[in-house]
């Protein structure tokens, strides 16, 4: 069974920064898939705050870039989103996600909690 876990998560003041993780299982190899890092605020819809695909090229939500990066240890299979100058607005539970179309397959973390308040 394919397992995500993210980590990571917790509470920090407005201009602060967190670095979450997604560990994945040893029966997928991350390298190959798209992976990404959505968020879900209260009372909204899930979006994407992030993407990196299996040649490393990556996109984001226009509202995190400059402050936030992307990036995968292939070799360890971990996903990573670093998040600098955090804002009240970042407030949210942040999921990673595995995807590759070529199989049809798309993954879900259980998501981690980011609270950003002073």
């Amino acid at each position: 069974q394919v397992q995500l876990v993210e980590s990571g998560g917790g509470s920090v003041q407005p201009g602060g920064s967190l670095r979450l993780s997604c560990a994945a299982s040893r029966n997928i190899f991350i390298s190959s898939y798209t992976m990404g890092w959505y968020r879900q605020a209260p009372g909204k819809q899930r979006e994407l705050v992030a993407r990196i695909t299996s040649a490393l090229s990556t996109n984001y939500a226009d509202s995190v870039k400059g402050r936030f990066t992307i990036s995968r240890d292939n070799a360890e299979n971990i996903l990573y989103l670093q998040m600098n100058s955090l804002k009240p607005e970042d407030t949210a539970v942040y999921y990673c996600n595995a995807g590759h179309s070529g199989i049809g397959a798309d993954y879900w973390g259980q998501g981690t909690q980011v609270t950003v308040s002073s």
